[in-house]
């Protein structure tokens, strides 16, 4: 490793003055090239290095890295020539909304329940809630708890009509509009189909959800 410093400081010496950097870059750059394609577009790296070296590092001589865990050795070319094994850890971190208070079924989610958070990537699983935008106005289906992520199954789109509840049922073909009372059979968000009963004919009916209380029959 000397002779591998000694050579790289003669290659310097022929090209110019050496420039240090300091060694959470010189990690990150490299780490940067071993994640390649994997790394998430708001991905971003924390280092974290074990018995950093107390002079300036002017390269990384040789780097190894398990993107999965992050872990890292790398062999790190001093000023004065030495070369100095280094190890530790470069994260990938993306940003997640996390509630800040509990929240409870039905709740619906508001911007101030929410604050962002950076996690590692190999903590967000496949089901973990990333955008802020697609949790905001969501109903709770299960209890979020402070600072956690937020599972795709735990929140669903608001429910415009619950099971039990009257409904008006509206019908039109274009000439003729009728209305009619109705219970609900089953819970539904805007746009979902749902089984309704109609008071007057005492039939079970299919239609869409269209609102507050409100179905449509589809022809």
């Amino acid at each position: 490793m000397r002779r591998l410093a000694a050579l790289f400081l003669g290659l310097m010496a022929l090209t110019g003055p050496a420039l240090s950097a300091p060694i959470g870059v010189l990690v990150e750059e490299r780490a940067r090239v071993d994640y390649a394609d994997s790394l998430p577009q708001e991905g971003a790296f924390e280092i974290t290095v074990k018995d950093a070296p107390a002079e300036e590092v002017l390269t990384l001589a040789e780097f190894w890295m398990d993107p999965r865990s992050g872990k890292f050795l790398a062999n790190a070319v001093l000023e004065t020539g030495e070369v100095q094994r280094i190890a530790g850890y470069a994260l990938v971190t993306m940003p997640v909304p996390v509630p800040i208070t509990r929240l409870l079924p039905d709740d619906i989610i508001m911007e101030d329940d929410l604050t962002v958070m950076r996690l590692p990537v190999g903590r967000i699983g496949a089901y973990v809630m990333t955008d802020m935008e697609e949790v905001v106005g969501k109903q709770v289906r299960r209890v979020l708890t402070p600072g956690r992520p937020i599972q795709t199954q735990s929140i669903i789109q608001p429910l415009v009509i619950n099971r039990g509840e009257r409904v008006e049922i509206y019908f039109s073909d274009g000439l003729l509009a009728l209305s009619s009372p109705g219970r609900a059979l089953d819970d539904a968000h805007e746009g979902q189909e749902i089984r309704i009963v109609n008071l007057v004919s005492n039939k079970t009916v299919t239609g869409i959800a269209t609102g507050e209380g409100t179905v449509e029959i589809l022809r």
